[in-house]
């Protein structure tokens, strides 16, 4: 793994790019080495950073026989903060920035940063785009998925609260969405003592801020018809319904986009052990043989 850095284009200093090769070999960080293939660009989900999603990258990197590149978006690691005014904008230009620097045509996006990847390819060039529980908001759908009761407890610092609030209102934590309140506070205490846990806790206010963001970008089929970049959006079998919902609304009515389920998969699918996700959008983005594995596998 190589890590670097990319300037932002607002003078807000820079992200963390984390590279991935499918083999070794003297390279420079952030340009391509002499013959090598176009990259791929990873973007995270919120409450998280892209270290979670190094495996992951490895694994896809193997496979396609490209680069990929995952980086930290704003207010994580040794990325900038996020800037007052932050909007989906800012998030826009930080990924040209890195597909710019770093030579990459395509894009692979989780949750919050299916989102990003979305609205990007609404503006700018992407060669081939697959998000994964992409969180769109299309007309209103998500609003009712926001509570007020997250963003009070943030600026109260009642992150056990706001925690539960979280997971309550998006419904991403599979059966433990479920619980009543005072369990959920019960078990963000206990996370708190690891540091997976500790480090959620200190991204809740960068949440508070991204799903304003959503709500703000709220948009209509109408704003995806225009849509050219060849699009596969994928929800996991056991995803809450509602990423799948809009998947299969923008699919009917969009071209470029496809959508489908990945069986057995939960939202946080990019984040567990395996291969079949990998290799799901290893084949929309190669439509080859892939690298590493044999004829016939799923």
């Amino acid at each position: 793994m190589e890590s670097w850095t990319v300037e932002t284009d607002d003078g807000g200093g820079q992200l963390e790019v984390h590279t991935f090769r499918p083999a070794s070999g003297a390279s420079i960080p952030g340009s391509k080495a002499p013959a090598e293939p176009a990259g791929v660009v990873l973007v995270h989900g919120t409450l998280v950073t892209d270290s979670l999603y190094w495996p992951f990258a490895r694994t896809l990197s193997i496979m396609l026989g490209r680069p990929v590149h995952s980086y930290n978006r704003r207010g994580r690691g040794q990325s900038a903060p996020q800037p007052p005014g932050y909007s989906v904008d800012t998030e826009i230009a930080d990924l040209q920035a890195v597909m710019a620097k770093s030579g990459s045509t395509d894009v692979v996006a989780h949750s919050y940063g299916g989102f990003v990847a979305l609205q990007a390819a609404r503006r700018a060039k992407i060669n081939r785009l697959v998000t994964y529980d992409a969180a769109v908001s299309l007309s209103g759908n998500l609003s009712s998925r926001w509570r007020p009761e997250l963003e009070e407890a943030v600026t109260a610092g009642q992150l056990d609260h706001a925690w539960a609030h979280l997971v309550q209102g998006l419904g991403t934590a599979g059966p433990i969405s479920y619980l009543p309140m005072g369990a959920l506070r019960t078990l963000s205490v206990l996370s708190a003592r690891t540091r997976l846990g500790l480090e959620m806790r200190s991204l809740l206010p960068t949440a508070v801020v991204e799903m304003r963001a959503v709500l703000d970008a709220d948009a209509h089929l109408h704003d995806f018809m225009n849509l050219s970049t060849p699009t596969l959006m994928l929800s996991g079998g056991w995803s809450p319904s509602y990423f799948a919902e809009t998947g299969r609304i923008l699919a009917g009515a969009v071209p470029a986009i496809d959508f489908a389920i990945v069986p057995l998969q939960f939202h946080e699918g990019p984040l567990r052990p395996g291969r079949r996700l990998a290799a799901r959008i290893a084949r929309f983005l190669s439509g080859n043989q892939l690298h590493g594995e044999p004829a016939g596998a799923t």
